[in-house]
């Protein structure tokens, strides 16, 4: 099956880990392990040991963001960013939620929904759900219940969706003035590791990718959506704690929006990286690792839409 344009730019929604280092504080690069840990077991990547629920939450309330990475068709994921939204909000009211699942041109229709103003059904028309993410809003249902539910703010994150296909079909210079616009300042394009995970991800899907764009194209696509909700992410953390709910390739390592939006702030955050049972732990790619279950439940289907 050939994939859009659109699909192959959320390759990265399906790679590999989730995010960074202790914010600014050293790469510990502790080494991957293949031991079977139980569903629920959080690993501390920093010493390698079993913490609690309690443990980690303690920890990522004294940080100014905090990225809880998925893979979006995987509905375990989805419910770790509930439980730790739902600890956050219980230990400090005063916090808001971005999400890369929305543009940030969508922020006044995030409002009313916050604000009550909309059903289910206006509010996933009114956000094209299924003509820009895709999947099944039953994934996210109850994180954005809860979040309408406590009045918490909902912040859209991302650049508009056509921005990065038309950028990996044909570069930034391709762009019409108008969407150059969007396009945030400061585009770091020299992070060698960065480079290189990305290049393997192109690789992996040269079928798909090849054909119709170079990978400089793509991977100067992939770095705007990066820097874009690395912008909006500082914009908003410097006033209260942001909760962020992203795809595991764009907060792996800090490559992507961790650690740009650092560069920004020079503020402190923690990685939350969700990963099935069964599957290699690397404690490089996050700070805490989330064993949840090998199976994905019904609702974690793809919408056919």
């Amino acid at each position: 099956m050939k994939l859009p344009i659109s699909a192959l730019i959320i390759l990265f929604l399906f790679a590999s880990g989730c995010a960074a280092l202790h914010g600014p504080g050293p790469d510990t690069k502790m080494p991957a392990t293949e031991a079977p840990y139980p569903v629920d077991t959080i690993l501390d990547a920093q010493t390698g040991r079993e913490v609690s629920f309690d443990e980690m939450i303690a920890d990522l309330a004294t940080v100014s963001t905090v990225y809880v990475g998925e893979t979006h068709v995987n509905a375990d994921h989805h419910e770790v960013q509930l439980d730790i939204l739902k600890a956050l909000y219980e230990r400090n009211p005063d916090i808001a939620v971005g999400m890369e699942m929305f543009a940030r041109p969508y922020q006044d229709v995030l409002s009313r929904w916050v604000e009550g103003d909309l059903s289910e059904e206006a509010f996933l028309r009114k956000t094209h759900w299924y003509a820009t993410w895709r999947f099944d809003f039953a994934l996210y249902r109850e994180q954005l219940h809860y979040i309408r539910e406590n009045g918490i703010p909902l912040k859209g994150l991302n650049i508009e969706f056509h921005i990065p296909s038309k950028i990996a079909a044909g570069g930034i210079d391709s762009l019409l003035p108008y969407q150059k616009d969007q396009v945030p300042d400061r585009i770091d394009l020299d992070d060698a590791k960065h480079r290189d995970y990305v290049k393997s991800v192109y690789d992996n899907h040269a079928d798909h990718v090849t054909r119709h764009y170079a990978f400089e194209d793509f991977y100067a696509a992939q770095v705007v959506r990066d820097e874009f909700m690395a912008a909006e992410v500082s914009r908003h953390a410097t006033t209260r704690q942001v909760v962020v709910f992203a795809g595991k390739g764009h907060i792996i390592r800090g490559w992507g929006i961790p650690g740009r939006a650092h560069y920004r702030t020079g503020l402190d955050y923690r990685t939350v990286n969700p990963l099935a049972a069964g599957k290699p732990v690397d404690l490089s790619a996050a700070d805490y690792i989330w064993i949840t279950s090998p199976a994905k439940r019904p609702a974690a289907m793809e919408s056919p839409h």
